[in-house]
């Protein structure tokens, strides 16, 4: 019986908080796609522009609109850095080569490499 009630208890647990989770879903704002990230080009581009508008928003008193807005451009943020994050691994990765061939005295692949990696690395770098 002890253990039919616990079944019981953690199964009505459960279920309301799935209720509350379903409640707290509708009650959010609708969702936004955001500007895609295709290149790290791109991202750097968007994160810098986006970066610049939520700056703006978060001067002075922030308004309703301006938390709709913020929201809203959150989710172009969000995808800028997911791009910048995986480019940032091929950099990372590209740059290991050119250190372990500079290590090994490799001209040809640290050449190869180290141009891979500045072509790579370039949308990083503030003109």
């Amino acid at each position: 019986m002890k253990r039919v009630f616990s079944t019981l208890a953690l199964t009505s647990a459960l279920f309301l908080a799935d209720v509350g989770i379903a409640q707290e879903a509708l009650q959010r704002p609708d969702h936004f796609k955001g500007l895609e990230a295709s290149t790290l080009e791109v991202a750097v581009a968007n994160l810098t522009s986006y970066n610049q508008k939520l700056k703006q928003r978060l001067e002075g008193e922030i308004t309703t609109e301006d938390l709709v807005a913020i929201h809203e451009l959150t989710y172009t943020l969000e995808n800028a850095l997911e791009t910048i994050s995986k480019e940032l691994k091929n950099v990372a990765e590209l740059l290991e080569e050119v250190h372990v061939a500079s290590e090994t005295f490799d001209a040809k692949t640290a050449k190869s490499s180290g141009a891979s990696y500045l072509q790579a690395s370039e949308p990083l770098i503030k003109p």
